[in-house]
């Protein structure tokens, strides 16, 4: 613990935003505190990237050679129709940028590298989260659901698109998701298809149902995607709700997706969620702010998420610790980062075509210009990736 503190910060979420900026908060001086819901870092997911500015930040932070040491090198991905004949098979072209710094990596082992980056430096409380906030002119007063009562400073929300700390402070969430339409369930699962470096993606109208392997290993990541008009509000934290959702959308689908289905229900890292943004008009009130995607979530079909909530937490940290009040801070970090960050949210109509569908004419436009390829698009730099030069601030590590 960091004994010469510029102040205490209460971080809700240990997944990507809130590791990121523990790390920095404590470079700078900051006595810091996390708190998670879980029992411990969650493992598994789905592949993420870090692209663009958030490689810069990665770098800086000192982890870069252990994200690359995870760097998953996909070869190939087979499109299939409903009745699970092959549409056509495409080799990947390169997935990192021009200058062969981005990275796509497990979720999970992002979490790993960035909780083992700061775990003897801040402390850490498991199997708790926020249930109460008072603010005052001297700080926070937080209530856990635990039972134990403690005041810091300033509080940061980094927990995700279905942020609790958003929800007491700015309100309910339905003000502030802009819901896309889909729906999507990852899991780890038996690689029974002998699957190597390779992606296999199954379409209907309106739903997909996809195996992902990483590697060669034993295990493939499995993705249960589908469209739907209204969000499930009632399923974001009932995970029986969430697969009973889930079973009754792919009942009578075929291929794989028997198969899938009992994986998804015995699965212990099953992660559902709607494809969505976070549209905020401010990120921060008093003493509290948000950061990653309980800010401005930029929805799965953007691929930004980790890399805005990465770049966030480095900008809010070392406005912290550059401004001399967190009124000053708050601000500053918005004015830094929400052109950023509004940049690519801007990217959410791209892609959603390709992988989900959402009628048969469009399912059979998508394959007829999927034969006419010969490899897939490589992931090129876009500009939204790497809109904000990255600051430095003066650290006290």
């Amino acid at each position: 613990m960091n004994t010469s503190s510029k102040g205490s910060v209460l971080i809700s979420g240990a997944s990507i935003a809130g590791p990121a900026l523990a790390f920095w908060l404590n470079r700078h001086g900051f006595e810091v505190t996390v708190v998670e819901k879980a029992g411990a870092p969650r493992g598994g997911g789905y592949p993420v990237d870090i692209r663009g500015t958030a490689v810069e930040v990665v770098r800086r932070m000192g982890v870069l050679p252990r994200l690359r040491e995870a760097h998953v090198d996909t070869r190939r991905i087979t499109f299939l129709d409903p009745d699970g004949s092959p549409v056509t098979s495409l080799p990947t072209a390169t997935t990192v940028g021009d200058d062969g710094d981005d990275v796509e990596l497990p979720r999970g082992d992002l979490t790993k590298v960035l909780y083992g980056a700061v775990r003897d430096d801040v402390e850490f409380l498991f199997n708790d989260s926020i249930s109460a906030l008072d603010q005052h002119d001297r700080g926070v007063d937080v209530g856990f659901r635990g039972g134990a009562r403690r005041t810091f400073d300033l509080v940061v929300g980094a927990d995700g698109l279905h942020s609790s700390t958003r929800e007491l402070v700015f309100g309910p969430e339905e003000r502030f998701h802009r819901y896309l339409g889909y729906c999507f369930a990852g899991f780890t699962m038996p690689n029974e298809l002998g699957l190597s470096h390779e992606g296999v993606l199954w379409n209907r109208p309106g739903r997909s149902a996809a195996l992902y392997a990483a590697g060669d290993g034993d295990e493939v990541h499995g993705f249960l995607s589908f469209t739907r008009p209204e969000p499930p509000f009632d399923a974001f934290r009932d995970p029986a709700a969430q697969r009973d959702l889930i079973g009754s959308v792919f009942a009578d689908d075929e291929w794989q997706v028997p198969r899938m289905l009992t994986a998804m229900r015995a699965a212990d890292d099953l992660f559902f969620d709607v494809v969505s943004q976070i549209r905020l008009p401010r990120w921060s009130s008093g003493r509290v702010a948000l950061v990653g995607d309980a800010a401005y979530a930029p929805s799965f079909f953007t691929g930004q998420g980790s890399s805005l909530a990465l770049v966030g937490a480095y900008v809010l940290a070392g406005e912290l610790a550059r401004q001399p009040g967190h009124a000053e801070a708050f601000d500053a970090y918005e004015r830094g980062t929400r052109g950023y960050v509004e940049m690519n949210q801007a990217l959410v109509e791209e892609g959603s075509g390709t992988l989900i569908p959402p009628t048969a004419e469009a399912l059979a436009e998508r394959n007829a210009r999927l034969r006419s390829l010969s490899a897939m698009p490589g992931d090129v730099e876009r500009p939204a990736y790497s809109a904000l030069t990255l600051p430095t601030f003066a650290s006290a590590g």
